[in-house]
């Protein structure tokens, strides 16, 4: 095996016989990704997708906490304080290379060990191969901090059984193996103790089958996830039209994990909440996900240019007080023109894809 690129950089790129492994390297940062990181991964996707010595992508974390959190959002605060355009550059680039993975011509396998989350899902749920393992913990918690589920997760969860996606996107909670297969956010659990193995494994694959096979032959069926025996709570409160009579349902309900949910979207941005719901319903109609990726890039810019996203990041990792301040700070106070402003086309700045 050859190592391209250095055991200190915020990527570590190996070669095994037809196999290119990618590790995102920053532990310590639960492998936050930045626009840095971005950008290289992207260079070397596309340089092995016309490499016909290629035969597949591995992708995985470096550590045993994270595969990757999310995006670097405290360069994003900092980016916004200062004026910076950094942000539309990050997510721009995160989008293209979420595509980008999408629609690989090669089989890539994403190794969704540890925690995945936001940039995380982008960079694994789209994958044509998703593995997780008893460690995995998926989530899109956006709404706590003023954000929104972005990378293109509304296309996915607005496809999961039920509302199980519309009650993920609204409260962040997260899953496991048995519920992100279910939910269609990955596809095999393989135990811990056989990750060494898959990079030798995969090293003479070149079609998704070979692929496809080697990862079923080390796959375990998952203790059984919580979401199918919820769904009868989770879709009668999450089909509400509205977020307020979603508050309303879940108010009246007496199972005990719709009063957590309750009060997990009582602490959330009341903006980042009808901004989400309204995000995830327009998704059930896209036909391809670029759209996905358009409307969540129109939303991101109206995020960063607003004031709850800011104010989340602050209370969350800046002051840590856990105690944003949110405006609107009402459901009832977010008007229809507000969350309008969120879904106005970017002008110049629109995001597109080449065919």
């Amino acid at each position: 095996m050859s190592v391209a690129a250095s055991q200190d950089g915020e990527l570590v790129v190996r070669s095994e016989r037809a196999l290119r492994h990618i590790t995102l390297n920053r532990p310590k940062a639960l492998n936050a990704l930045t626009l840095d990181m971005a950008v290289a991964m992207t260079e070397l996707l596309r340089d092995w997708a016309a490499d016909a010595s290629v035969g597949a992508v591995l992708l995985d974390g470096a550590g045993e906490r994270a595969f990757c959190a999310g995006g670097d959002i405290r360069a994003l605060y900092d980016a916004a304080k200062s004026g910076s355009p950094l942000p539309a550059q990050f997510w721009s680039t995160e989008y293209r290379l979420n595509v980008l993975i999408a629609r690989y011509p090669k089989p890539l396998i994403a190794i969704m060990d540890g925690v995945v989350m936001g940039g995380g899902v982008g960079l694994s749920a789209h994958a044509a191969h998703r593995v997780v393992t008893e460690r995995s913990a998926v989530a899109m918690p956006e709404v706590g901090i003023g954000f929104f589920p972005d990378v293109g997760a509304s296309f996915l969860l607005a496809r999961s059984p039920g509302y199980a996606g519309t009650y993920l996107a609204l409260t962040g909670e997260s899953i496991g193996a048995a519920d992100a297969i279910y939910c269609g956010l990955a596809d095999v659990n393989i135990p811990l103790a056989r990750l060494p193995e898959i990079p030798a494994a995969l090293a003479d694959c070149r079609t998704a089958d070979d692929v496809r096979k080697t990862l079923g032959d080390m796959s375990v069926v998952p203790p059984r996830g919580k979401l199918p025996a919820a769904r009868q709570w989770i879709d009668g409160c999450y089909a509400a039209n509205d977020v307020e009579d979603m508050i309303g349902r879940l108010d009246a309900c007496t199972v005990d994990a719709a009063r957590t949910a309750l009060a997990t979207m009582q602490k959330a941005s009341p903006t980042s909440l009808k901004v989400t719901l309204r995000n995830v319903r327009a998704a059930v109609s896209f036909k391809r996900l670029e759209e996905s990726f358009q409307q969540d890039f129109r939303i991101a810019l109206a995020c960063i240019a607003g004031h709850d996203f800011i104010e989340g990041i602050r209370a969350t990792i800046v002051d840590k007080d856990r105690n944003p301040v949110w405006r609107p700070d009402k459901l009832d106070d977010v008007t229809a023109d507000i969350v309008d402003r969120h879904f106005k086309p970017a002008g110049a700045l629109e995001l597109t894809f080449a065919d």
